[in-house]
């Protein structure tokens, strides 16, 4: 696959649209989970992958091949994301609750399963929707993506160092929020009747 998006990203390059139509079908997924994952939000996932995709057609001819068209793609995307995220916030009307599920059809065919999938995964989902935008970036672009902390840093603008704290920081609430040790609701609830 990999040498079918090098020949597709040359294709585009030279101004080949069927190309990078292609291009977009072959990673169309895995942008749209990231912008997902970034916002949080469908409609606002929609609205970051169409603005990244266009993005990289723009810059298609300053695309050097240092890294894979995907990695090239997800930097894009979280940035992109990072955009979107700013607008809405300066931007901030009522919102919605957003009660949509999403399906995983890759799960087998077990109620139970396919019930507990659910339940983990809207837990996870709220988790990292209480993450701070730039916590929740770090997070996703480091443990979903694999991306190193230097590649992080460089696209969210910060040091790499200011990436490390936030990923540590962003891991820890995670973590307090889907596993919390016992006494840890009574102390929280003790700290806000004080």
């Amino acid at each position: 696959m990999a040498l079918e998006l090098a020949e597709l990203v040359t294709a585009a390059k030279a101004g080949d649209r069927k190309a990078f139509e292609e291009l977009v079908r072959a990673t169309c997924a895995d942008t749209y989970t990231l912008a997902y994952r970034l916002t949080g939000k469908e409609e606002d996932a929609q609205d970051v992958m169409q603005e990244a995709y266009l993005r990289a057609w723009k810059g298609l001819k300053r695309y050097r091949g240092e890294a894979a068209f995907t990695t090239w793609m997800y930097r894009i995307t979280a940035n992109c994301a990072s955009s979107h995220l700013s607008r809405r916030t300066r931007d901030r009307h009522d919102r919605l609750d957003d009660d949509h599920v999403l399906a995983d059809d890759r799960l087998d065919s077990d109620p139970e399963a396919r019930a507990g999938a659910a339940s983990q995964r809207d837990r996870l989902q709220s988790a990292l929707a209480s993450l701070s935008p730039e916590m929740r970036s770090v997070v996703v672009l480091r443990d979903v993506y694999d991306l190193p902390h230097e590649v992080i840093a460089a696209e969210l603008g910060i040091s790499e160092g200011a990436a490390k704290v936030r990923l540590h920081r962003a891991r820890r609430k995670l973590r307090e929020r889907l596993f919390p040790l016992r006494g840890e609701d009574n102390e929280e609830r003790d700290a806000h009747a004080v």
